[in-house]
């Protein structure tokens, strides 16, 4: 079967500049495409001209008849009018579902079910004011639900929190429709993708396509730059043989001697364009501490803060000491950005107290990455002249610029030219500058390509003040964290060794803790009220769960007491055969009661 899309020969270029040249492109039935690339190497772009949204200046897309191509950009803003539910509404009508085609049941079902799975409750908030993490769970949903052939998404786990990235994760790896996804989260694409391609200039076609996930490109990337290596080796062995030829001064008169002239010109044009290709450059990435003997810098004790409302924090306590790494997990509005702002005295507490060490140093870095958009380069990074001090050093602005890996023409360029990573990297830039007791970052990594935040994680890991930091990088938080701070949107906080300490955690807090409990609430008429909060097919869900629990139970049983039978427990084959089918009726068991769990904690 012909693929879904065809892309051959593309080349786009802004102003002089090729970001890629003769590309060519394919999305086949169930390919899940990572794409990855340095800061500044076009994915964007191919996504957008793949999409259909920008020209090229040549080659060609063709689309499989009637295949619907749906792309969600890296940012997502909804107009101010439109609900979650007009969002989904207008998707639907946009796919074309109707009730001769799909039945209108059926698209409606689709919808809540989709929406449900991304933990939509209030139907009619208000699209434009949900939080960044919120926002983007949307536009997923608003994508999803028009049924397409082929998924694009740029950057699709930025601003989501960690169970937000972990939803999408199940939703591609189970899809029936093919994705090309750009992104540098390591672990997502671990999970999600089925081939990678790296869109790099490095490359001879300016594109590295490899079937796996990424551990399994980077083994063939490997291979490849191995192989890449010992040909640039034997032609650069070649190529001196030839000049030394040449430099003897041949005449072309023969035949012969004129083949091997013009022959040594095309092996030096050829090793010059490796050479070219294989300079790579990395950015110097160097946190600043200072020389504060004090060993506990920040104390929170009994703190509590409410916002908009609801309460985020009640009686914390915490303390972070030097050279101590926090991760800070939770879910979306769980107020992990607010406890930043806390620390840093931007906000108070309602009450408790928040201590800080005599003439502590904070620096942060703030998620929304606010830059002058019609600033020129030079002026972002050096503010006050052509000049920075750094570490005790003045330090040219160009020798700045170079060692954030921007060219000295960038230099005179607004930054409304630079991409998202190298807008990162400035702001990277800026932080470097000022030495500090305390690091905190908010989304340090969004945007940033995966070279830059391998050079990130080794600056935090050789850091000696303390951090606190706010990622969905679950490799990053794995690598550098020395303990992970987990707030569960409830106001209640518990530290952990780690992230996956941190899952197992909130893994028991979905479970039932009582049947009693849960029969009590309901019969004080809580769940009455409160069953507008469930979506149709989660109130039909609902209503017949405990009859289906009570029968899941019996069967359980029913499996267990097989095991006590003299008969089977004398029969090895059939005792293995009985406790497989008591795990798997367990296991039935234990999924209803989360289920079940779920759907009564909307209710509560």
């Amino acid at each position: 079967m012909p693929p879904i899309l065809n892309a051959q020969g593309l080349t786009k270029a802004f102003g002089a500049h090729p970001l890629f040249q003769d590309i060519s492109f394919t999305v086949s039935e169930g390919d899940r495409i990572g794409l990855i690339g340095p800061n500044g190497a076009g994915k964007s772009t191919l996504l957008q001209v793949l999409a259909g949204q920008m020209d090229t200046d040549s080659g060609e897309v063709a689309i499989r008849k009637r295949a619907r191509l749906v792309y969600v950009l890296q940012d997502s803003h909804f107009a101010e009018d439109m609900t979650v539910r007009h969002v989904v509404e207008a998707a639907l009508a946009r796919s074309g579902k109707s009730e001769s085609e799909h039945g209108a049941r059926s698209a409606e079902n689709l919808a809540a079910e989709t929406l449900g799975r991304a933990g939509f409750e209030d139907l009619d908030a208000e699209a434009a004011a949900l939080s960044g993490g919120w926002r983007k769970r949307l536009a997923l949903v608003e994508a999803l639900v028009q049924n397409p052939d082929v998924l694009l998404l740029d950057e699709p786990t930025n601003h989501l929190d960690l169970a937000g990235i972990e939803w999408l994760e199940e939703v591609l790896s189970s899809a029936s429709f093919a994705c090309v996804v750009v992104s540098h989260d390591r672990y997502f694409l671990e999970n999600i993708a089925t081939e990678m391609a790296e869109l790099n200039k490095t490359y001879p076609d300016g594109l590295l396509r490899v079937k796996g996930n990424y551990s399994q490109f980077l083994i063939r990337k490997e291979e490849y730059l191995l192989a890449q290596a010992k040909h640039q080796d034997a032609l650069e062995n070649r190529v001196r043989t030839e000049i030394a030829w040449l430099r003897r001064g041949p005449k072309a008169r023969a035949t012969k001697a004129k083949a091997r002239i013009d022959n040594a010109h095309e092996l030096i044009g050829e090793l010059a364009d490796i050479n070219r290709r294989s300079r790579t450059s990395t950015a110097k990435i160097d946190f600043s501490a200072t020389d504060r003997q004090t060993k506990r810098l920040v104390e929170v004790e009994d703190m509590s803060f409410e916002l908009g409302g609801g309460k985020l924090f009640q009686n914390l306590n915490f303390v972070i000491t030097a050279g101590v790494r926090v991760g800070l997990v939770g879910p979306n509005g769980s107020g992990k950005t607010t406890l930043l702002r806390l620390l840093r005295g931007e906000y108070q507490p309602d009450s408790g107290s928040i201590r800080l060490a005599q003439n502590l140093r904070i620096v942060y870095f703030d998620q929304n990455r606010e830059l002058d958009e019609n600033q020129t380069l030079r002026r972002a990074l050096a503010p006050d002249s052509d000049s920075v001090i750094y570490q005790d050093r003045v330090v040219h602005v160009a020798s700045w610029a170079d060692r954030f890996l921007f060219t000295g023409e960038q230099l005179n360029q607004p930054v409304s030219r630079l991409s998202g990573g190298e807008r990162a990297r400035v702001l990277i830039a800026q932080l470097m500058l000022q030495p500090a007791d305390l690091l905190l970052l908010d989304e340090p990594t969004n945007d940033l390509d995966i070279p830059t935040l391998e050079i990130l994680e080794e600056s935090l890991l050789e850091y000696k003040g303390a951090l606190v930091l706010v990622t969905h990088d679950r490799y990053l938080l794995d690598r550098v964290s020395t303990v992970v701070l987990g707030l569960d949107g409830q106001g209640s906080a518990e530290s952990f060794a780690d992230y996956s300490q941190w899952e197992e955690w909130q893994a028991e807090q979905t479970k039932p803790e009582d049947k009693a409990r849960t029969s009590s609430e309901r019969s004080n008429g809580k769940s009455v009220a409160a069953k507008k909060k469930l979506s149709y097919l989660e109130a039909r869900e609902h209503s017949s769960i405990e009859e289906r629990i009570a029968k899941a139970e019996h069967l359980r049983d029913a499996k267990r007491d097989a095991l006590e039978d003299p008969a089977i427990a004398s029969d090895a084959n059939k005792l293995v055969t009985a406790h497989a089918e008591l795990e798997k009726a367990q296991e039935e068991l234990d999924a209803m009661y989360t289920r079940w769990a779920e759907l009564e904690a909307k209710l509560s």
